[in-house]
């Protein structure tokens, strides 16, 4: 592993150092497509703009993409990004 792959790993092990942004990421890797962040507000039982702020530090983290229709903003999972990451943890586990 490169210096660089492990900064980013570690952004991305910081980032789900929270249980809210576990769920958040649970939730949408099992969505059928984007999600609203107005959708999410009621499934985690969590303020609009806690929700919102939890979204941002998994955005940074490279975890989720965000596009923005209207005065909402829809968000769902980098595949790629979860696939690293089951690389990074794969990677010399013998258990």
């Amino acid at each position: 592993m490169t210096p660089e792959d492990a900064e980013a790993a570690a952004r991305v092990f910081r980032a789900l150092g929270d249980p809210h942004r576990v769920r958040i990421v649970n939730l949408l890797a099992n969505a059928p497509g984007p999600v609203c962040v107005c959708d999410l507000t009621p499934e985690l039982g969590l303020s609009q703009p806690t929700v919102s702020f939890h979204l941002k530090k998994l955005v940074e983290a490279g975890l989720l993409r965000r596009e923005r229709r209207g005065i909402w903003s829809y968000y769902w999972v980098d595949r790629e990004a979860l696939a690293r990451l089951a690389t990074i943890v794969g990677e010399g586990w013998d258990g």
